[in-house]
């Protein structure tokens, strides 16, 4: 669902598509309780969404699946997010490079040539602040930077995830998406 109807104002057509959107899971709810549980989700997602649009994301999907290689029983969760960060005009290998070396705490930086062009993956590790009422665990976020062809921004790919223990197989799922990355209109209209 696109954000601008995830993210809505009160009585416009996006709002419409969002009611219409989430009146099946609403209407199958076994209890208001429940109902009201899922509602309350759906708004602190939206803030949250609110809160990642402001840094630029553009996309956002949000994983949750079972560990294939591990015994645990609790699924993993993790979310994937495109965002565009306006950047000083330079060669791309430039540009790449400068935004993880600008930022504070990136690690296992690795800079290699992918079809769209040149790309720095990194990682971080987070942990939220005690007072935001956010799980203290430590947040593994991998990170690709793609610098545009017009030298003037840069598309930075993150996963995020609470098990780094499964480091090495979101960094592949990472690498397998950034491979996948044009920076053609495909369609031919923005020209």
């Amino acid at each position: 669902m696109p954000l601008e109807v995830l993210l809505a104002k009160p009585e416009t057509p996006e709002a419409d598509r969002l009611r219409a959107a989430a009146a099946p899971l609403l209407t199958a709810a076994p209890t208001e309780l429940v109902r009201q549980e899922c509602m309350a989700l759906l708004t602190s997602g939206q803030r949250m969404l609110g809160t990642l649009r402001e840094f630029g994301t553009v996309h956002c999907a949000v994983g949750l699946h079972r560990d294939d290689v591990g015994s645990s029983v609790r699924p993993l969760l993790s979310l994937f997010t495109i965002s565009w960060q306006d950047t000083n005009l330079a060669p791309r290998g430039v540009t790449a490079a400068r935004a993880v070396t600008a930022a504070k705490g990136h690690t296992r930086i690795a800079f290699e040539e992918v079809p769209c062009g040149p790309a720095v993956f990194s990682e971080t590790t987070v942990r939220c602040a005690a007072e935001s009422g956010l799980p203290r665990h430590p947040l593994l976020q991998i990170h690709a930077h793609l610098p545009h062809p017009d030298c003037k921004r840069l598309a930075v790919l993150t996963i995020s995830a609470v098990s780094g223990a499964r480091r090495e197989e979101y960094r592949a799922v990472l690498r397998g998406i950034v491979g996948t990355v044009r920076f053609e209109d495909p369609l031919g209209v923005a020209s």
